[in-house]
């Protein structure tokens, strides 16, 4: 097949589909090969020659390492002059996520430099 053809939307490799550019299914025992999405079919003639290749690496058991408190993501935030409610040092880090609906404001998470206190901040509900 010409992945290059007057009616083709995307120029690509046959991983994806010419027309809608959708992942296709790998060729089996049909002669064709059905896009998913747009119905569009493909000879697996057209599959001769691709080679598809796969790794799996696996790690030696023990040689993963959990993440310390400074590699988290409560210490990549920046710093504002804000008092722990803990031990009173003045400067935390922060950092937010969703952790409702989209329509709801984030939860902001505060980290004590000092003494690694992690405290939150809900924003106002809407009633």
């Amino acid at each position: 097949m010409d992945a290059a053809r007057p009616c083709s939307s995307f120029l690509s490799d046959l991983d994806f589909c010419p027309d809608c550019g959708s992942v296709l299914p790998l060729p089996g025992a049909q002669d064709a090969v059905s896009c998913t999405r747009c119905g569009l079919s493909i000879h697996v003639r057209d599959f001769e020659e691709k080679v598809v290749r796969t790794s799996v690496v696996f790690h030696k058991l023990g040689t993963a390492r959990p993440l310390s408190a400074e590699e988290g993501p409560e210490f990549q935030g920046p710093v504002l002059d804000r008092r722990c409610s803990r031990c009173g040092h003045e400067g935390m880090a922060y950092h937010t996520r969703q952790m409702r609906s989209a329509d709801e404001g984030q939860t902001v998470f505060y980290t004590c430099t000092n003494c690694r206190w992690v405290s939150s901040a809900f924003p106002a509900l809407s009633g």
